[in-house]
């Protein structure tokens, strides 16, 4: 068994110097590093090898890095070129980017773990098996916790509209 204070305490500065030079920006490597750490915890029982916890965790790291990348893809402030576009276009952008704001909102209020298991399926693009790993459960109970969750923002956002 791996002991997780050791594991922190000889990757920290490892893991924390990957991400400042992949993301270039001190603040959020520190952020990175954290959830990075979060992650290896609750996965702990995959690390086969002590020795492979260095790649291991840079890994997860990336994984993190490229998480949070996406996210701020999908939720990133319209362009400049926007302010181009049609006047039909930029009131479909708007819309667009209110109903996310709306689904984000939708999603804060489901209760777990409807909640977490969505947020990492659809936001994180992390596969059903590794969530019912997480949550010791079956697949068959991430898919249906899944469709549930999906029903739930489904009827939610309805209430908006």
């Amino acid at each position: 068994m791996v002991n997780f204070e050791k594991l922190y305490a000889d990757n920290q500065s490892l893991v924390f110097g990957y991400l400042r030079r992949l993301c270039r920006d001190e603040s959020l490597a520190e952020e990175l590093t954290q959830e990075t750490f979060f992650r290896a915890y609750m996965n702990l029982a995959s690390l086969r090898k002590e020795e492979s916890a260095p790649s291991w965790l840079c890994q997860i790291a990336k994984n993190a890095y490229f998480a949070w990348y996406n996210r701020q893809k999908r939720h990133s402030a319209p362009e400049l070129s926007e302010e181009l576009q049609s006047p039909e276009d930029l009131e479909e952008t708007v819309v667009r980017k209110e109903m996310g704001r709306q689904a984000m909102e939708a999603l804060e209020e489901l209760e777990e773990p409807y909640r977490t298991v969505f947020a990492l399926a659809a936001l994180e693009d992390v596969p059903l098996g590794e969530i019912s790993r997480r949550f010791q459960k079956s697949e068959s109970w991430a898919r249906v916790i899944y469709h549930r969750a999906g029903k739930k923002l489904a009827e939610r956002m309805k209430e908006f509209l």
